[in-house]
């Protein structure tokens, strides 16, 4: 049974001339997701991980170890804790990155991060590119339930005082857990496209899709408006 589309989501300009007579409302936030969006996937990781916990593809991994008993859950995190520790060193900046959160600021939009990474990789990229900036609230691992559930992107919406939680905001990420946590939480969704990702494109919780980071600058100048998505 097919589902109903709901309105297109609709924020105003942020270039002020425009924004200010524009009738859509405001946006208030954008929450980023990390691995894959922030920076480039390291999408090798996933198959290091799924063979150190002896789970194939069809099962999600931190749903895994979260099933696990203690201490079996404890060596399990540790387990990928090593696997991302020792990637995070070959991070890549997306193309893109330092102009758009440039242009945010700028624009004095806030910033949030929502991550299934654990915060040594997020510290490293964070560091690394984008000293200086400002993201906050940042959920990682450590706050459950993780993305596809939508409670951290609520969670940044609480903490930001909105009173509507996500219906202010845009979710940018690259996979399906960000676009479905975006969607239930009532946000926007963006999909940042890559070659693997592109059947996302014409999902059902995914808004609108992009190439670069950058791409999102002349979006939000003039006016964001996603087409019409499942309720």
């Amino acid at each position: 049974m097919s589902q109903t589309p709901r309105p297109p989501k609709r924020f105003a300009p942020l270039d002020p001339k425009e924004g200010n007579v524009s009738s859509a409302p405001p946006l208030k936030g954008i929450v980023f997701d990390v691995d894959g969006t922030l920076c480039k996937p390291q999408s090798y990781m996933f198959k290091q991980m799924r063979a150190a916990l002896s789970i194939d593809k069809s099962t999600d991994i931190l749903d895994h170890i979260y099933s696990l008993p203690h201490p079996a859950q404890e060596q399990a995190q540790a387990a990928i804790r090593a696997i991302e520790t020792s990637a995070m060193i070959e991070q890549e900046p997306q193309p893109g990155l330092n102009e758009l959160i440039a242009y945010l600021e700028s624009r004095s939009v806030r910033m949030g991060l929502c991550t299934r990474n654990f915060d040594g990789p997020v510290t490293h990229l964070l560091q690394t590119f984008l000293p200086g900036k400002t993201f906050a609230p940042i959920v990682t691992r450590e706050f459950r339930p993780p993305k596809p559930d939508p409670a951290g992107i609520l969670h940044i919406a609480k903490a930001w005082e909105l009173d509507d939680g996500g219906e202010g905001l845009i979710m940018v990420g690259d996979s399906i857990d960000d676009m479905t946590a975006g969607h239930k939480a009532g946000t926007a969704t963006v999909l940042l496209a890559n070659e693997s990702n592109g059947d996302l494109k014409d999902h059902e919780h995914t808004g609108r899709w992009i190439d670069t980071l950058d791409e999102l600058i002349g979006v939000l100048e003039a006016g964001f408006e996603e087409r019409g998505v499942a309720e």
